[in-house]
């Protein structure tokens, strides 16, 4: 494996083998953040590094806040998978994936160390100035590719992220009582809340139909931006949340 300078002065290198060249000579305009999703950091990147996963990112970082660059910037490291965002499908091409060493769901979730997210944070700042990625396009694996995926996860803080300067965030609208919406529904209501999905950059049909994809969806937004409660039902608290956001983006407002 050739050595190569870091992009981000924090991060020592440690280069992974799995890597191509970006997609019609593309540019990074999004950041994947993610979890391992492993017992162990040391097991994740070991398997991150190795040529017979065929997976990998372009940073690792650990619980105490070190920062691996395993690919560079310019390579297309292979972390997202299957995924959609806002019309796109190679979703590799145009983002800088960031791995955060966490269990995940199979070991429990457990809280992201205070360390580890500042690491984070600084990262995501120094990589969004240099390429000028919109708040908007820092985004989980989850929002991506819905029901496949659901790192970084529900307890991941997007909203300190955001108080910091990093990513897109409301305060979500409190869970209460109120009319709902859930798989099997259909109708005009249905089709608004798939067209606001859609509006935002998830890959929801607009069919009417409240179906097991739109349902997926709407999880994958709570787990991001209203995750008290992950369940795929559309309640008051979950459109009103995503009816601020997208009244909150420069395109929308």
């Amino acid at each position: 494996m050739i050595p190569f300078e870091p992009d981000y002065r924090g991060a020592a290198v440690m280069p992974s083998p799995n890597h191509s060249e970006r997609a019609d000579g593309r540019a990074p305009d999004m950041i994947l953040l993610h979890y391992t999703g492993m017992p162990t950091a040391e097991s994740a990147l070991s398997w991150l590094c190795r040529a017979e996963s065929q997976v990998s990112s372009h940073y690792f970082v650990h619980e105490d806040g070190r920062v691996l660059q395993l690919v560079a910037e310019s390579r297309r490291a292979w972390h997202a998978g299957k995924s959609f965002w806002a019309g796109q499908t190679d979703i590799n091409s145009s983002s800088i994936g960031i791995e955060i060493a966490n269990p995940g769901h199979p070991g429990g979730l457990p809280e992201f160390p205070d360390v580890q997210i500042e690491a984070v944070i600084e990262l995501c700042r120094d990589c969004g100035q240099r390429w000028s990625i919109a708040p908007e396009r820092v985004l989980a694996h989850s929002d991506v590719a819905p029901i496949r995926k659901v790192d970084p996860g529900e307890r991941f803080p997007w909203g300190k992220l955001h108080s910091a300067g990093v990513g897109h965030w409301v305060e979500p609208a409190p869970i209460g009582s109120g009319r709902f919406f859930q798989r099997g529904d259909r109708g005009q209501p249905i089709e608004a809340l798939q067209s606001m999905l859609s509006f935002y950059g998830y890959g929801t049909e607009i069919s009417g139909e409240f179906c097991s994809k739109t349902e997926g969806d709407v999880a994958a937004f709570q787990r991001h931006f209203r995750p008290e409660r992950v369940d795929g039902i559309a309640d008051v608290s979950t459109i009103d949340t995503l009816h601020r956001l997208l009244s909150s983006l420069p395109r929308f407002a």
